[in-house]
């Protein structure tokens, strides 16, 4: 749009060293698909977005289609347990979860989504869906009619999209520090 269309916004170098480049241009393609999904799942102005993620391209585009919505995210270290999500998920009131099948630790895989299923395992929380990326293969559970599939999800919406306006004061996300819940 300002004429940065083709400079390189994004290079992710993951491991076990898989690489992906994202231009000015891609990920804004990217953010406007993803801020369609979420909105068509029922994510408007306000609503909450726990994000469960590893450090992948994926995240960045997930806070920033918040940010295109004014839906409010609140990242979630992909290392605590579920309870630790639970609470998280329980005080911000997310509507919506975005998560991973897993990540690598040292280089091997390791499972991100079962914390998920654990956190939601009890009736209480106020999540609708859970929008699962594939990171690196793990075998996953799936709960009909909550799980998606990112690439099902955001990858088929449209690139066509209208920011949301809002005013100056309206809250970006939810930063919990330290191990707080806002208890």
């Amino acid at each position: 749009e300002n004429g940065l269309g083709d400079r390189v916004a994004i290079y992710f170098e993951g491991e076990p060293g898989d690489t992906r480049t994202y231009t000015y241009a891609r990920l804004t393609e990217e953010v406007k698909k993803a801020a369609n999904a979420f909105e068509s799942l029922g994510v408007t102005k306000g609503d909450r977005v726990a994000v469960y993620l590893p450090m992948i391209p994926e995240a960045v585009i997930t806070m920033l289609a918040c940010a295109r919505i004014g839906a409010v995210h609140s990242v979630v270290f992909g290392g605590f347990s579920a309870d630790a999500l639970r609470n998280r998920i329980d005080d911000a009131q997310a509507k919506l979860v975005i998560t991973s099948d897993g990540t690598y630790r040292r280089g091997k895989p390791s499972a991100l989504k079962p914390a998920v299923d654990e956190a939601l395992g009890t009736e209480g929380h106020t999540v609708g869906h859970v929008i699962v990326v594939r990171r690196n293969g793990e075998p996953v559970a799936w709960t009909r009619g909550r799980d998606l599939w990112w690439e099902e999800t955001v990858g088929t919406a449209s690139a066509e999209h209208t920011a949301v306006g809002h005013d100056s004061e309206h809250p970006l996300f939810i930063l919990y520090t330290s191990g707080t819940t806002g208890k």
